[in-house]
């Protein structure tokens, strides 16, 4: 069959797209500024790259662990990060000066700390104080000083101590690797089979003025004062 087209179909299918054109017209444009709003925000992060968390132990990166043979617990990123602020904690307990009950605080709430300062990385749990009350410099004797550097170089550059940076704060402990530096696994693993062997790890007695020691301290030392 024919379709024959008649001129009032044709006015009323030009009448109908012209209003189609003309709402069209009037309608706003969507804002490139509202386009970026739906787009999912990063979280917030600590000076060091890792993720604030809001809480502890409840739908959180950061849990309390027991800190092994000290009869203390802290809140800390779990895995690498936890390994690496323990055996930092159980060395200073053993070797440097006994931890009381009161002296060593982890995970802290964000609004409890200065965002941009080395502090901010307690919030991600990422970082410890011990004996937060002695901040200022000057608060260890030559050969307990020389103890901490061992117990960093553990670390191998990995935990910074407050006590070396600009704003001093001698009780703060903290990463200063990001998330996915590969060093922050290794060491982590390094740390975790120490503790598994017998003769190594935290508690194990070692000369920290040997030679080979000192080089290897005063080395981390020299480039974190840096």
């Amino acid at each position: 069959m024919t379709h024959r087209l008649t001129r009032r179909t044709v006015l009323r299918t030009a009448a109908v797209t012209g209003a189609v054109a003309a709402a069209g017209s009037v309608l706003p444009a969507t804002p490139a500024s509202a386009r970026e709003i739906r787009r999912p925000k990063r979280p917030a992060t600590s000076r060091n790259g890792w993720t604030i968390q809001s809480n502890a132990d409840r739908d959180s990166q950061v849990w309390t662990r027991t800190v092994a043979g000290t009869g203390l617990s802290v809140p800390v990123w779990i895995g690498d990060v936890e390994a690496i602020l323990l055996h930092t904690i159980r060395r200073f307990h053993y070797e440097i000066e006994e931890i009381r009950p009161g002296d060593l605080v982890g995970w802290t709430p964000v609004n409890k700390v200065r965002r941009r300062s080395a502090e901010s990385n307690l919030a991600s749990g990422t970082a410890v104080r011990i004996r937060p009350g002695a901040r200022a410099k000057g608060g260890f004797y030559p050969l307990q000083e020389q103890v901490l550097r061992d117990v960093l170089a553990d670390g191998e550059g990995l935990v910074r101590w407050g006590g070396d940076d600009r704003e001093v704060d001698e009780s703060l402990f903290y990463l200063v690797a990001g998330p996915r530096d590969e060093r922050v696994r290794a060491i982590g693993d390094k740390l975790r089979g120490w503790e598994a062997s017998p003769g190594e790890g935290a508690g194990t007695e070692v000369d920290v003025l040997s030679r080979s020691r000192r080089a290897r301290a005063d080395d981390l030392a020299r480039r974190q004062r840096r």
